[in-house]
């Protein structure tokens, strides 16, 4: 977790961004928006928001492992996990911009009023908002468990998450009490 001292309004780098979520587990519409804004940005910082609040199927360092397996293929990509609020992690890594996907209907006003909260607790910080291309509008992380807990396919599962966690996520649902 980031420990690290704010950056003022002068060394906010608009070149590094952060993508804040929970990522439990990743979806193929996380890593869409990923790929998307790593080639918008210098450093794409994935940020995995920490609730202790919040009953988690993967722990954070799992998150972080799960994250990192899919992001192989982007040097520019880095994982780490925070807890408090997200503009505070932002400020704390320097960077100028939060990157936010968006399913449409879904998510736009729900997005909207975070933003507009964000910029009143630091308005030096701008936020992008990616569109979930049309193939994973309806994807959650919700949705996906549903689906994996009632379907052996491996193939329906790849529909909505990357194969490379698919065992992970099996894994950890067999492991749950019924």
């Amino acid at each position: 977790m980031s420990s690290q001292p704010s950056a003022t309004k002068d060394e906010l780098s608009h070149n590094i961004a952060v993508y804040t979520g929970s990522f439990d587990p990743v979806t193929l519409g996380h890593l869409h928006i990923i790929e998307r804004a790593s080639k918008l940005f210098d450093t794409l910082v994935i940020g995995i928001g920490i609730n202790a609040d919040k009953k988690s199927l993967f722990n954070p360092d799992e998150r972080i492992e799960l994250v990192q397996r899919i992001c192989t293929h982007l040097p520019n990509v880095q994982v780490q996990t925070f807890d408090g609020l997200a503009v505070d992690f932002v400020r704390s890594l320097g960077a100028g911009v939060m990157v936010r996907g968006i399913r449409p209907l879904t998510d736009i006003a729900g997005e909207f009023t975070m933003m507009m909260a964000n910029r009143q607790l630091d308005a030096d910080i701008e936020t992008v908002f990616l569109m979930a291309d049309e193939r994973f509008a309806h994807v959650s992380s919700s949705l996906l468990k549903q689906i994996a807990a009632l379907s052996e396919d491996d193939d329906h599962l790849a529909k909505f998450v990357p194969r490379a966690i698919i065992p992970s996520l099996r894994a950890k649902l067999t492991a749950l009490p019924n």
